[in-house]
C-alpha cells in the first residue's frame, strides 16, 4: 500500500505549522511511503524522544522511508544522518522549499541537505488554504531570533529574525476565514520582534491592529508566546480594547528571579512582568497568562526558585510550560555551575503543581458561566472538545450531529469540572457561529 506522506511533530505551534507546509509539498510531489520526522531542540530529552519515534517508526513500518527535519535537525544533522534508519536529513530552510521535495527519489537523493540558516534573510508568506482539523489555524509572521539567551541554542536552529510582510499575512488569513476557520493564531520563535526587518518597521501590534480592521469576518484570534517588555502601545490597545483578540497571554518569562534573568541574558525583571500583568488585568479582568518557566537554571538557589514559584501568584499564571534546565553544548549556561539533576526535578514538579492548582481554581471560578467554545473534535458517541476564549478545555454533549460542529463556536454553560477540563451544556437559545 502506497500510503500518504505523514509529518510526526515535535515541539512549537510553528513546527506545528510548518509541518503542514511540508504536507502539501510532500503530497504535490507524489510522495509514498514517506514519513516525515519534524524535531525540536529545545531540549535533549525532545531530541532524544525524536530519536526514539524514528527508531519506533522503522520498527513498525519497515517499508517507509524517513526524512529528518526541524531544529534538531539543522544544529546537529550529523546525528541523525548516521542513524540506519534515516533516509535524508533537511535543514530549517529546505524542509519549506518545494523543490526539496518535487521528484525527490529517496533512494539516490543527496543523503544530507542542511544549509548555514544564518545565510537565510527572508521569511516566506506560505500561503495554505486550510489544515488538518478544520478549526484553529496557524500562521507563521517570523522565524528566527536574534536575541541569545544564554541556555537556548533554538536560534542556531532558526537562524536571525525575520519576517512575513503585513500584506501576505492579512491574506493568508482572509484565505483561512473563506475556508471557514473561526480561530488564527500568529505564530514565530520571537514574535514580539516582528517586523524589525521590514521596510518601515511594522510592530507585531500594527500587525495585530491590520489584521483585526482588515479581516472583520475573523472571529478569534490568538497571539503566541511574547516577551512583555516588548509590548508597544499599539498592541497593548488590542490586547485590552479588542474582545476578538483572547483572553489568553502566554508570555516568554523563563524565571521569577532577578539574577537568573540576568544570567539567562533575558530582557526583563521580576518586577516588569508582574507590572505588565497588573496593568492588563486591570483594563480586561477576564485576561489568563500562561508562561515558559524553566526549573534548575545553573546557580538557582532555593531562594531564587521561591521568587519563581511566588510569580505564578504574583502574576495569577495559569497555563504554565515547565522545563527542568537541560544543557545544550554551545551555549553559556552550560558551562554554568549547575544544579543537580534531582532538585530540577523537584523544582519543575513543585512549579507544576503551583500551575495546576492555579487551573484548578480559574475552572472553579468559571462554574456557571457561559463561554464560547471553539469545537475541535467530535467523538462517535456525541461528545464535543474545544477550548474557550481563556483556552480552558471544555467537553460538550450533544446529538448526532456531533461531527458537523467541528470548527463552529458555541455558547456554552459551564457546568462542572472533570479533571483537567471542563464540562458544559450547550445554549440551545445562543446562535452557533
Amino acid at each position: 500500500m502506497n500510503r500518504k506522506p505523514e509529518v510526526i511533530t515535535f515541539g512549537c505551534r510553528l513546527n506545528a505549522y510548518e509541518s503542514e507546509v511540508m504536507r502539501r509539498h510532500a503530497e504535490d510531489a507524489g510522495l509514498g511511503n514517506v514519513t516525515i520526522f519534524n524535531t525540536c531542540a529545545v531540549t535533549a530529552e525532545a531530541t532524544r524522544q525524536a530519536r526514539q519515534g524514528i527508531r519506533r517508526m522503522k520498527r513498525e513500518q519497515p517499508a517507509t522511508q524517513i526524512v529528518v527535519t526541524g531544529c534538531a535537525a539543522q544544529i546537529d544533522p550529523v546525528q541523525f544522518a548516521n542513524m540506519p534508519e534515516v533516509t535524508s536529513v533537511i535543514g530549517n530552510a529546505e524542509k519549506l522549499e518545494a523543490k526539496s521535495f518535487e521528484g525527490l527519489n529517496l533512494t539516490h537523493a543527496e543523503r544530507v541537505q542542511v544549509n548555514d540558516i544564518f545565510s537565510v534573510t527572508e521569511t516566506a508568506g506560505h500561503l495554505i488554504d486550510g489544515f488538518g482539523e478544520r478549526s484553529r489555524a496557524f500562521v507563521q509572521i517570523q522565524n528566527g531570533c536574534n536575541h541569545r539567551c544564554t541556555f537556548c541554542i533554538i536560534p542556531y536552529g532558526r537562524g536571525n529574525s525575520r519576517s512575513t510582510g503585513v500584506g501576505e499575512v492579512v491574506q493568508q488569513i482572509k484565505n483561512l476565514v473563506q475556508q471557514g476557520y473561526n480561530e488564527v493564531v500568529l505564530t514565530g520563535v520571537d514574535i514580539t520582534s516582528y517586523g524589525e526587518d521590514l521596510p518601515n518597521a511594522p510592530t507585531l501590534g500594527v500587525l495585530v491592529q491590520k489584521i483585526l480592521m482588515l479581516v472583520p469576518d475573523l472571529p478569534r484570534l490568538r497571539i503566541s508566546s511574547i516577551d512583555s517588555i516588548e509590548v508597544d502601545e499599539p498592541l497593548m490597545d488590542a490586547i485590552i480594547g479588542d474582545a476578538r483578540l483572547m483572553p489568553h497571554l502566554h508570555l516568554s518569562l523563563q524565571a521569577g528571579d532577578n539574577m537568573i534573568l540576568k544570567r539567562m541574558k533575558r530582557r526583563h525583571l521580576r518586577e516588569h512582568a508582574i507590572n505588565f500583568c497588573q496593568a492588563v488585568s486591570k483594563a480586561r479582568p477576564d485576561m489568563v497568562y500562561g508562561a515558559d518557566i524553566i526549573a534548575g537554571f545553573p546557580t538557582e538557589t532555593d531562594a531564587m526558585f521561591e521568587n519563581s514559584l511566588k510569580l505564578v501568584t504574583e502574576c495569577d499564571l495559569t497555563w504554565l510550560h515547565v522545563f527542568p534546565y537541560s544543557e545544550r553544548e554551545g551555549t553559556p549556561a552550560a558551562k554554568m555551575p549547575g544544579v543537580p539533576k534531582a532538585v530540577r526535578k523537584q523544582r519543575a514538579a513543585a512549579l507544576r503543581a503551583a500551575g495546576g492548582a492555579q487551573v484548578q481554581k480559574l475552572m472553579q471560578a468559571s462554574i456557571g458561566k457561559t463561554a464560547n467554545i471553539l469545537v475541535e473534535r467530535a467523538t462517535d458517541d456525541g461528545l464535543l472538545t474545544g477550548h474557550s476564549e481563556q483556552f480552558i478545555p471544555v467537553a460538550m454533549n450533544t446529538g448526532d450531529d456531533a461531527a458537523k460542529m467541528v470548527g463552529s463556536i458555541v455558547p456554552v454553560t459551564l457546568t462542572g469540572i472533570d479533571g483537567a477540563a471542563m464540562v458544559g451544556k450547550i445554549d440551545a437559545a445562543q446562535p452557533i457561529n
